[in-house]
């Protein structure tokens, strides 16, 4: 760690946004564990898995509070308003690394605003297990998110991927993967190469690959389960 990093987790109030396991919890980098054990408090997406991730650290007196989308606004001046008053705030996601599809960005750009530099604690994420799992060309890759549920606006969005200059990679729930793969084929075209990324890093963990409509064919009735990330190749 840089002088520089360390003089500010040693310093008298900081926040820190700081990446979780996605599924292996020992997928956590050394800095991860030692911020979170030196937070006064962690603002946690999920309180349940917080508990779980420090107790096999054995970080068991650290105070925890829940930090999640229905919240944050309410939340986020709070919270900021304890680091300045030299609290050590620790952010962490759910799985992964806040601010992608997770809270963090808001409470980000308050700390900026209020002069306030964001330590980043880098680690895990389901997008970069993702990109090098996908075995496509990523040399330039784009992330777009959740697709739009509507189905003009979902229509859109799928019309709009620059899939001849990127890979592109998205999320979706598990319940609308064989939909999802049918409007690649019909509106991408049926030979675009997909590879679907399913319960990275956990038990079941998985990688799916072929065309959209031999992927579409594939899963035409199924009932998919776990947590998916979709990547779509130039």
């Amino acid at each position: 760690m840089t002088e520089r990093s360390e003089n500010r987790i040693s310093g008298e109030g900081w926040l820190a946004l700081t990446a979780s396991p996605i599924g292996n919890l020992e997928d956590i980098t050394y800095r991860a564990v030692r911020i979170l054990g030196a937070a006064d408090l962690i603002a946690a997406e999920d309180t349940r898995r917080a508990r779980r991730l420090l107790a096999k650290y054995a970080i068991d007196d650290t105070r925890l509070t829940s930090y999640h989308a229905y919240n944050e606004d309410k939340k986020t001046e709070s919270l900021l308003d304890q680091v300045e008053r030299g609290r050590k705030i620790a952010v962490l996601s759910d799985a992964g690394t806040p601010a992608i599809s997770d809270p963090g960005f808001l409470i980000v750009r308050a700390a900026v605003s209020r002069g306030i530099e964001p330590l980043v604690v880098p680690g895990v994420s389901a997008l970069s297990f993702a990109v090098v799992a996908a075995g496509f060309p990523v040399d330039k890759f784009m992330f777009a998110g959740f697709p739009p549920v509507k189905p003009g606006k979902r229509k859109r969005f799928l019309e709009q991927l620059p899939i001849s200059e990127y890979t592109c990679f998205l999320f979706e729930g598990p319940h609308r993967i064989p939909r999802l793969l049918v409007e690649i084929s019909e509106i991408i075209g049926p030979q675009v190469p997909v590879a679907l990324i399913r319960e990275a890093t956990k038990v079941y963990e998985e990688v799916i690959r072929g065309t959209a409509s031999r992927l579409a064919e594939d899963f035409a009735g199924r009932k998919c389960k776990g947590e998916f990330i979709i990547a779509i190749s130039r």
